[in-house]
């Protein structure tokens, strides 16, 4: 009986985990904070990129809480109201958002892409005009956005190809895409 301890305790003094888990566990830590918190805007952008647009919508509303309706964040709100298919919540969004900040391309370019889901196809291609002017990259989307707009005010029966839908930009290094016209 005496070995018999003696055996469990050297055995267990052997074991490398305890009453944690060890490090290289594929499960997830519990009952231990680690690291940083992701800011809201980030997690709002990681959902509108896997098109979850309600949760994404969530997440900016609480930036909002946390940092005002800042430009940026106006401009979050608007894009995922577009993705939810709210368009007039998404224009006066993106329209409150060019308000405060005028010569921002990437909100021009999202409010031209509203303004052509809800057929507003002049005001979208001069809208899609001052993003290109605006913007010192000359983003390939935003140019993409203007041609489209300006075949379609050519030709209103103009629809493009799923592949060429019109396109979405936030600050960053991802683009959020609106699949087709209404």
């Amino acid at each position: 009986m005496r070995y018999a301890i003696l055996l469990v305790l050297t055995l267990a003094a052997c074991s490398p985990g305890g009453l944690r888990a060890p490090d290289d566990s594929p499960y997830a830590p519990y009952g231990i904070a680690s690291g940083e918190a992701v800011p809201d805007m980030e997690v709002g952008h990681r959902l509108m990129l896997a098109s979850e647009y309600e949760l994404a919508l969530r997440a900016f509303t609480r930036a909002a809480g946390q940092e005002g309706l800042t430009p940026d964040v106006l401009v979050a709100l608007g894009t995922a109201n577009l993705g939810l298919g709210r368009l007039n919540q998404a224009e006066r969004l993106l329209r409150d958002a060019q308000a405060k900040d005028e010569d921002n391309p990437v909100v021009l370019n999202n409010l031209g892409v509203v303004l052509m889901e809800r057929g507003k196809t002049l005001e979208a291609s001069q809208v899609f005009r001052r993003a290109f002017a605006l913007d010192p990259e000359k983003s390939p989307q935003i140019r993409d956005n203007l041609r489209k707009s300006l075949a379609k005010l050519d030709n209103p029966g103009y629809t493009p190809a799923q592949d060429e839908a019109v396109q979405l930009v936030r600050r960053g290094s991802s683009d959020y895409v609106i699949a087709e016209y209404p």
